[in-house]
């Protein structure tokens, strides 16, 4: 008769995400594992928790744990890790490997989870929108794609990547948001806005949270398909019919040099190249070489990010401050973003480098991504941060504030200066579109 096998101590290094996910799914009711504890980076302020009772399950009746990365070697050794599990995005391939070569030096495995342990199947077709790096340009793909089947008749629900960066993490676990009172009432942060409200905008449901079983029960009920809109460059929670990737050819290579977005490359159905008609051309073809020896069987097309100003006569010849999408121009490593397009499209004449009047975590931010241009990154991970925010931008002397997140930035902060926003929408160029492919694919479902 063989001896009972021993648990396996399990740290998961996380980001408040592809963490808490990876757990519900494989290792929450998992007899063989015992997670010990959950690590946290990328996001201030989100360690130092615990991940609940009500959400970690029987097996875990205190909660677990959430410590800081920078705790890895010292957990490892002090709660004789037997795994760590690697479980966040966004970061260069030598990120993951100097942190396996940091847990087997301290004496654990290290291990990454594969799309077979961690993809749920959906009773309604799922489109997935994911891309190879934060910044490339998948809410506007996932707004094309919610807009198109619509109009083909379908009831369409689009379920956000998590983001559950409050305290209270059981009180998040199934957000439902269908208007701004909702996005209040779970009182979300500016990040969070910036992915919800335009969809919230277009009239479409958002699903959101942390325990994405309970999600899909609920959001699955009131459509026909289900969007994935994802998050950072990780790869889909459900089990796509269609799975979509976007590429950034202002950012050539980086669809190779990234985890887990050379997994959406790999793995994609349709490859979309956005902003080809900003990017250099030779980038453009770059990019698709990569894409098609990497995923032959996937199709390539290229697309346009067309930008609007409300107003064009605030930024022509006008003192013009950027603030720009906070993810894209820090960890997704783009030293501007759209409002920098759109202040040389619309004729600015100068922009205002905002980093000797930012303040407190702000400052701390330009500090800590010293790759930042003349671009403010609209951070609001917190209340405190939002002031910060606020604060900074009204110490800026300029003429204009052109805001190019995705919400409507001047209705949260109290700004003493004009402010005109910047819109963005992907557009089909000649070639294959996704609208050919979208149509291919109502085709298949009926």
């Amino acid at each position: 008769m063989c001896d009972t096998i021993p648990e396996q101590k399990v740290l998961i290094l996380g980001a408040a995400g592809r963490d808490f996910h990876n757990f519900n799914v494989f290792f929450r009711e998992n007899p063989r594992f015992r997670v010990v504890a959950f690590t946290a980076t990328q996001i201030p302020g989100i360690e130092g928790r615990l991940y609940p009772p009500a959400l970690a399950g029987s097996r875990y009746p205190k909660g677990i744990p959430i410590e800081s990365e920078a705790e890895m070697t010292r957990l490892i050794r002090e709660h004789r890790i037997d795994q760590v599990v690697f479980a966040y995005s966004d970061v260069r391939h030598e990120h993951v490997m100097h942190l396996a070569s940091q847990a087997i030096a301290a004496g654990a495995d290290f291990r990454l989870l594969g799309l077979e342990h961690t993809l749920i199947k959906a009773k309604v077709p799922v489109v997935a929108v994911c891309a190879v790096r934060t910044g490339c340009g998948k809410s506007q793909t996932s707004r094309y794609v919610a807009e198109r089947l619509k109009k083909a008749g379908k009831r369409v629900v689009v379920v956000r990547h998590p983001m559950p960066y409050g305290a209270d993490l059981a009180k998040q676990a199934v957000q439902r948001l269908a208007s701004y009172d909702d996005l209040a009432a779970h009182e979300c942060t500016i990040e969070e806005r910036e992915e919800y409200e335009t969809h919230i905008e277009d009239g479409t449901v958002v699903y959101a949270g942390v325990d994405y079983g309970k999600i899909l029960e609920q959001a699955q009920a009131e459509c026909d398909v289900l969007i994935w809109d994802g998050g950072n460059n990780d790869t889909p929670f459900y089990r796509p019919d269609l799975w979509i990737t976007v590429a950034d050819p202002l950012r050539p290579g980086h669809e190779l040099a990234y985890h887990p977005g050379e997994t959406n490359l790999r793995a994609a159905h349709v490859i979309v190249i956005n902003k080809a008609t900003v990017a250099r051309p030779e980038d453009v073809e770059s990019v698709a070489r990569n894409a098609s020896r990497r995923n032959p069987s996937a199709v390539v097309i290229r697309g346009e990010s067309r930008l609007s100003v409300d107003d064009e006569a605030m930024v022509r010849g006008k003192r013009v401050l950027l603030v720009e999408d906070g993810p894209t121009i820090t960890h997704g490593e783009m030293p501007f973003g759209a409002a920098k397009i759109a202040a040389d499209q619309f004729g600015a004449k100068l922009l205002v480098d905002p980093r000797a009047f930012a303040v407190g975590s702000i400052r701390d931010t330009f500090q800590k991504y010293p790759h930042i241009g003349q671009a403010l990154p609209a951070m609001g991970y917190s209340s405190e941060q939002v002031r910060e925010l606020e604060t900074t931008i009204n110490a800026v002397d300029c003429d204009t504030v052109l805001f190019a997140t995705p919400i409507d930035l001047g209705r949260l902060l109290h700004i003493d200066k004009p402010a005109a926003r910047v819109r963005y929408e992907l557009a089909d160029m000649k070639g294959p579109t996704l609208g050919d492919e979208l149509k291919k694919f109502l085709a298949r479902i009926g």
